[in-house]
């Protein structure tokens, strides 16, 4: 039964392609088109979920080899990417536990958003989206994981600005597509520093080789690499306040992505990598000091949101990290067992905050502990989320524009001109070029700067020059010789030299007040 662990991603994966073409290639979709294309993702993902279900008895029963390789799918003299996918173990649990939460989901969905417009575009992106997650819980290379990643992380960021024409759903769609491109880059550097240590991107081979012959600080050094990636995803500090603009989607999608099912790929990752992990003490007391400020900080905040989604997202937040803190102590099976538990019930609270009004009639919120009623300053400090999102945009986004700004400015004003790029309006390309610049900084005068000026005088004398300028391309397309050109040229330079003068301090005040005396007489 290996097989079926292709098989898995395989299933949505087609049904997202034919959704895709189609969508492209039809003219008029009307709404029977919908329900057809509603009902193949859901066998589609019925059928994920049924093939998931049996890989995983058949593991319990022992039937399973622990992998199947597929083929290679990259290949060099040293580097070897083999399309490999586990097959025993707690990736198969989760592998059905997620499988079965999408189901769930894309049945409440086609009642939920089968009047709304881009319906079909949801059912593409979730097809696409079960495809990613199959592919992270199952794969047994770190580049084809990655894969998966990244097609969750762009699922992500195209269901959270569903409601394009809404500018508030795509800026935080942007920002939190940026962010988790900070885990997506911590990612990479793992897997290069995973190849460069161990010469391997199977995950099974990488902790073999990290309990055996790998030195601590090899380890540490991948495992701080995969930590980051696995805090950013799972919207652990600093990273938390992207999780809150996510819940900008449709309810359905902030249920599988951020209530159940992608919100827990971090923990994962590291339940993963556990012998890794262990290998590198430092990377798991980080587990436990961001997993700790996370809760503390989502117990806080959480307190004194008014919308029912950012408070379950924050709820969400402070029971991940406390995952964290389980892993960073060394107790797997518990993080095993309460992340598998945390997506089911959060799923589920996420599926019904619409109709959380009703269910919360005549039930009264418990008030706060006295000792927090009493500090304002941390009331004010929640309200505003202990102000993260500037303290980062300070910190990180104001710099890193600055810094490109500067490195805009010198590629226009150095690297242009040096080597001519035609793109520049003031690059050097020829030596003719040169001779004219040279010119013109001797004399003072600039063509470019013929005919145009400032207040009535300028517009005046612009409209005079912009005459002149037709008449003289006039006469030079019928043929007229050059003397008539230079003699065009130097009345340009005497109605620029006249336009200078006008414009003097002295002379602009006299015409100002000659133009007022006119019109006050008239």
């Amino acid at each position: 039964m290996d097989y079926l662990a292709a098989l898995i991603p395989l299933v949505p994966l087609l049904v997202a392609l034919l959704i895709g073409v189609n969508f492209l290639i039809s003219q008029n979709i009307d709404r029977r088109y919908e329900n057809i294309m509603s009902v193949m993702v859901r066998i589609a993902i019925i059928s994920a979920c049924l093939l998931a279900i049996a890989l995983m008895v058949s593991d319990f029963l022992g039937n399973n080899s622990g992998s199947f390789n597929v083929g290679q799918w990259l290949g060099s003299e040293l580097l070897n990417i083999e399309m490999r996918f586990v097959t025993s173990g707690y990736s198969v649990i989760v592998a059905a536990l997620f499988s079965v939460i999408l189901v769930i989901i894309i049945q409440f969905s086609t009642y939920y958003l089968h009047r709304e417009k881009g319906f079909i575009r949801y059912l593409f992106i979730f097809s696409l989206f079960s495809t990613g997650m199959m592919l992270i819980s199952l794969s047994g290379n770190a580049v084809i994981t990655f894969i998966g990643w990244e097609i969750a992380g762009l699922c992500s960021y195209l269901l959270i600005s569903y409601a394009y024409d809404r500018p508030i759903a795509t800026i935080n769609a942007t920002r939190v597509f940026v962010t988790n491109r900070v885990g997506d880059a911590c990612f990479i550097f793992g897997i290069a520093l995973a190849f460069h240590y161990a010469g391997t991107t199977n995950w099974a081979d990488l902790n073999s080789k990290a309990e055996l012959v790998m030195p601590t600080s090899h380890a540490t050094v991948i495992a701080l690499c995969f930590a980051i990636a696995a805090f950013t995803k799972s919207a652990q500090l600093p990273f938390s306040p992207w999780l809150a603009r996510a819940m900008e989607g449709p309810t359905p999608s902030s249920a599988v992505f951020y209530g159940s099912v992608m919100i827990h790929s971090g923990v994962f990752l590291i339940i993963l990598l556990q012998p890794l992990f262990e290998r590198a003490p430092f990377a798991m007391i980080l587990c436990v000091i961001v997993g700790l400020l996370t809760a503390i900080y989502s117990f806080i905040v959480g307190l004194t949101q008014t919308d029912v989604k950012s408070s379950i997202c924050f709820a969400i937040t402070g029971q991940i990290g406390l995952m964290f803190i389980e892993c960073g102590l060394g107790f797997w099976e518990l993080a095993s067992w309460h992340m598998c538990a945390h997506v089911i019930m959060r799923g589920y609270q996420v599926l019904t905050s619409p109709s959380l009004v009703l269910h919360a009639n005549g039930n009264p919120m418990r008030p706060v502990s006295r000792d927090l009623a009493h500090l304002r300053w941390l009331y004010n400090s929640s309200l505003q989320r202990f102000w993260l999102d500037p303290i980062i945009d300070r910190a990180l986004v104001r710099p890193t524009y600055g810094l490109g700004r500067d490195l805009d400015y010198f590629d226009n004003y150095f690297i242009d001109r040096a080597v001519g790029s035609p793109t520049s309006r003031d690059a050097i390309s020829t030596l003719a070029q040169l001779e004219q610049k040279i010119k013109i900084a001797r004399s003072g005068y600039d063509a470019t700067e013929f005919g145009r000026g400032k207040g009535i005088a300028g517009k005046i004398f612009e409209w005079v020059a912009s005459a002149m300028s037709w008449f003289e391309e006039r006469l030079v397309l019928r043929g007229v010789g050059i003397e008539m050109v230079d003699i065009g040229k130097q009345l340009g330079h005497l109605a620029n030299s006249f336009e200078k003068l006008i414009l003097k301090p002295r002379y602009l005040v006299v015409f100002v007040l000659v133009v007022l005396l006119s019109a006050s007489s008239i």
